[in-house]
């Protein structure tokens, strides 16, 4: 007599129609259509759980460049001048305060200000010595 592991069969295709609760059609009743959607739907939740990431980088420093523009300082300058100031904010903290609480941004912003044009009255020098 063949073994058709029936129980084990069973477990397994009944945990599949469960991860397929809500699909539509066929989608959902049956197994072999069951199997491949679930599959791509895997791919497709792999792929943008990264995309995810870049999205909110994406949505962050347009935010932190559009509250920048507004207090008369381009995106990239101020990352200049974090980074001189070694303030350690990443972007999604930038982009709450730039909502939330405008007061540190604009805090944050003139720290930043102040070590660009620190950095740029260093380099005039510098320039103008190799000139001289």
């Amino acid at each position: 007599m063949r073994a058709k592991s029936g129980a084990a069969r069973t477990r397994r295709k009944k945990k599949l129609f469960q991860r397929v609760k809500g699909f539509v059609s066929g989608r959902r009743r049956l197994l072999r259509t069951a199997k491949e959607t679930l599959l791509r739907a895997g791919v497709f939740a792999y792929r943008d759980r990264r995309t995810k990431k870049r999205e909110f980088r994406k949505l962050w420093i347009t935010r932190i460049s559009a509250a920048a523009e507004m207090r008369g300082m381009k995106y990239s300058r101020l990352v200049q001048g974090l980074r001189l100031a070694r303030i350690g904010l990443d972007r999604k903290s930038l982009s709450e305060l730039a909502i939330h609480d405008p007061e540190t941004f604009d805090a944050v912003l003139a720290k930043a200000r102040e070590e660009v044009e620190k950095f740029d009255h260093q380099l005039a020098i510098k320039q103008g010595s190799k000139s001289a």
